[in-house]
Formats: C-alpha cells, sequence, structure tokens
C-alpha cells in the first residue's frame, strides 16, 4: 500500500524508499543505519554538506524573533535586503537587484514574466517569445515545463505557455535561423550554462558568447538559469563569471542556501531594470507569500559565509580536477562511453547495454549515490566538503558495478 506521501518524479504506486534521515559533512545515513557518500548533494544543493549546526543556530534564532513577514509594499525586512545586497555584490552585474521566491521553479517562471513585462514597458509589447534549448531543465512550474528541453517532462500537462520555441541544443546555425525568423518577437532567451539535469552539457566553445551576440542585435535578454551552477559549483559564484558571458537575468536556488531552508531568486541586471523602473506608476504584480522570507534569507547569508570562509570555490575546481580524472581513467579502461563536467558538476554516458537504473542501485548497495538519467548517463554533484578520499571511493564503486553489470 503506498503511503500518503506522493513523491515527486515517482511512479505513483511505488511502495519502498529508502528514508534518510540524518547527514554529517559528504555522508547521509537512513532509518536502517546505513550510511551513502552522497554523490549528488541530494539534488545538486548540499554544498556545505549535512550538519551545520551554525545554519541551523541562525535559523532557529531568525524563527524566535520573527518566523516569517510578507515582503509587499510597503514591507521588508533586514535579512532579505542583507542577502540581496549580497548576493548582486557576488554576481556578475555591477547594478542589479534580487526577487526572491522559495524554489528553483518559481525563479525561473518569474524570470519569464520579468522579461515579457520589461519589453513591454520598453515599448516593445510584440517581444512575447521565449527561446529555449533542448536538454535544458527549467523546473516543473508551467513556465518552467514550457520551456523544457526534456521532452517527456512536457508530456500530459495539456495546453503549456504559448510563445515558446526549443531550439536544438548546441547548434549554433539553429539558434541563428530562430531569431533571422523571430528576431522582432523574442523577448528573451534561457539556458543553463552547463545543462544540469539533462545529463550534465557543458556549452561548446564560444556558445555562450554567440547567445549574447544574438540577443544583443535583436533587443532579447538573455536568461541564465543558474539554479544548478550558482554559488560556486563551478570554482566561481555563478556560471556566467566562469564561462565569460554576462546575462541581463540570473535564477538562483539550490545551493543559496545548501537546502537548509529553500529560497530562490532572480538577479535584474541593469538593462532589464531599465525597463521594471521607466514609468513611475508601474507596479509589478507577482510575488510569493515567502519572497524575502527572513529566516531563509538569514540561512543564504550564513552558507555565503562559510564558503568564504571555507574557500570552497577553490575546492570546487579541486574536486573536479579529482573527480574528472578518475571518470576519464573509467572511460579509457572502456568502462564509460563519454565524459564531460565543468568544476564540481559532472556527467557520464555508460556503454550500450548497461541500465543506468540498476547502477544506481548497485552502486547504493555499497553505500555511493548517484542520480540515473535514463537511458544512459549518470549525473554526480557533490557537496563540497567532500574529501579526496570519498572521491576515490565513488570512482572505485562505479568501476566495480560497471564492471560487473
Amino acid at each position: 500500500m503506498p503511503s500518503s506521501f506522493l513523491h515527486p518524479f515517482t511512479p505513483p504506486r511505488k511502495e519502498k524508499f529508502i528514508s534518510i534521515n540524518g547527514g554529517k559533512g559528504a555522508v547521509v545515513f537512513d532509518t536502517d543505519g546505513n550510511e551513502y557518500i552522497d554523490g549528488m548533494g541530494s539534488l545538486w544543493y548540499a554544498n556545505v554538506g549535512y550538519g551545520r549546526e551554525e545554519i541551523a543556530e541562525v535559523i532557529a534564532e531568525q524563527t524566535r524573533r520573527l518566523g516569517a513577514y510578507h515582503t509587499f509594499d510597503p514591507f521588508t525586512n533586514p535579512q532579505s535586503e542583507a542577502a540581496a545586497t549580497k548576493i548582486v555584490e557576488l554576481s556578475p552585474f555591477d547594478d542589479a537587484r534580487v526577487f526572491f521566491g522559495s524554489s528553483g521553479s518559481e525563479a525561473v517562471d518569474t524570470a519569464m514574466k520579468i522579461a515579457r513585462i520589461a519589453q513591454r514597458e520598453l515599448g516593445h509589447p510584440e517581444k512575447q517569445i521565449i527561446v529555449s534549448r533542448e536538454r535544458g531543465y527549467h523546473g516543473t512550474n508551467y513556465g518552467g515545463t514550457s520551456v523544457q528541453g526534456i521532452a517527456p517532462n512536457r508530456e500530459g500537462f495539456g495546453p503549456l505557455v504559448p510563445a515558446i520555441i526549443n531550439v536544438v541544443a548546441d547548434d549554433d546555425e539553429a539558434m541563428k535561423q530562430i531569431f533571422a525568423e523571430h528576431g522582432d518577437e523574442i523577448a528573451a532567451v534561457i539556458t543553463e550554462p552547463i545543462q544540469g539535469a539533462g545529463g550534465v552539457w557543458p556549452p561548446p566553445d564560444g556558445y555562450l558568447s554567440h547567445l549574447r551576440d544574438l540577443c544583443d542585435t535583436y533587443g532579447a535578454f538573455l536568461i541564465f538559469d543558474e539554479v544548478i551552477t550558482g554559488f560556486g559549483r563551478t570554482g566561481e559564484w555563478f556560471g556566467s563569471q566562469f564561462y565569460g558571458v554576462t546575462p541581463d537575468l540570473i535564477t538562483f536556488a539550490k545551493a543559496v542556501t545548501s537546502g537548509y531552508f529553500p529560497l530562490s531568486g532572480v538577479i535584474v541586471g541593469p538593462s532589464v531594470l531599465a525597463g521594471l523602473e521607466a514609468n513611475e506608476g508601474f507596479i509589478l504584480r507577482t510575488g510569493y507569500t515567502y519572497s524575502g522570507h527572513p529566516a531563509a534569507c538569514a540561512a543564504a547569508l550564513k552558507c555565503i559565509e562559510i564558503q568564504e570562509r571555507e574557500g570552497l570555490l577553490d575546492r570546487a575546481t579541486a574536486i573536479g580536477e579529482r573527480l574528472g580524472a578518475g571518470l576519464r581513467m573509467l572511460r579509457d579502461e572502456g568502462l564509460l562511453s563519454d565524459v564531460r563536467g565543468e568544476g564540481a558538476v559532472w556527467g557520464i554516458s555508460v556503454n550500450d547495454g548497461v541500465n543506468v537504473v540498476a547502477a544506481r542501485d548497485a552502486l547504493l548497495s555499497r553505500g555511493v549515490i548517484l542520480r540515473p538519467i535514463p537511458p544512459s548517463h549518470l549525473t554526480m554533484c557533490p557537496p563540497l566538503v567532500i574529501s579526496d578520499e570519498q572521491i576515490d571511493e565513488i570512482v572505485t564503486s562505479l568501476r566495480d558495478v560497471l564492471t560487473g553489470l
């Protein structure tokens, strides 16, 4: 009999689950006493690792003072103001503002709405089209579902948001053709700097710069979905800084609090702010009950402080060097068909005939968590506090499992 909890991205009739009830560093524990090296940072977010007492204390202190209060006009709170200031300071923008939500899906939908309404306020109401890429994952609210580049995630949900064009990933000419045909109507292009949940696909050399140039030529905004790449995953605070391409809007979530409290947002750059601030009487009629939640923002400030204090951005680079070398060694041994990644986010493709879900389950039995992306990929995004020994154990376990399948 299934439990009362209807799980996301899970067959509704599934009954047996691994119940995680604790963690320390890069390791999580289940209710049966088993330990697992978490090679996925839960779902791409546990940068500072598990069991951080100082984050729990900050959240507790804030909730004792003020559990929550909304930030709709005319209210604000010190924590949301401080978090927004710090995030802008870390961002690639010299001048920007932050709109807060709770989930990455909310951030994506908000960025799409802001792009369209900013175009209207700039005098271009005809600019409504949002262009996305195949393989892209942008959450599961209706906007994010509509710009999904993973086709099965769009199926069966009825009519989606209109004026969306999905383009073949990594194809400069295909994107150029879309702009040639629809340039006057394109409000924005949305892309992950590194496509994550689709299997970890870094962009080809020059691809993101090409998008920037096209958007500049046709007056479209460039949205970087940095829900995975934001807050240190590539060894820079944002993937845009890693690739040296500055977008107009950046979505973030996940690692901003390392999952200790739900928080997301959109960093709104100056080109978009020019539209939002153009008319004194304009009201931005979008937002969420928990936009700028004080405990979430306090958690974000503490997580950023930890990353700065412990040098975790540099650690992301070191993780990538060690993990990437280990994975390429497995490829050279003939156990993998492809290896790709940057910083501390990696994807692999298995050989024909290997079932990635079976590989995931075999790894679990060895105390290692990776994420399968059927039909042929496994992904990894470990906490930035993972040790070299734990990285090596992931590679060793992967070798043993692939050899045995």
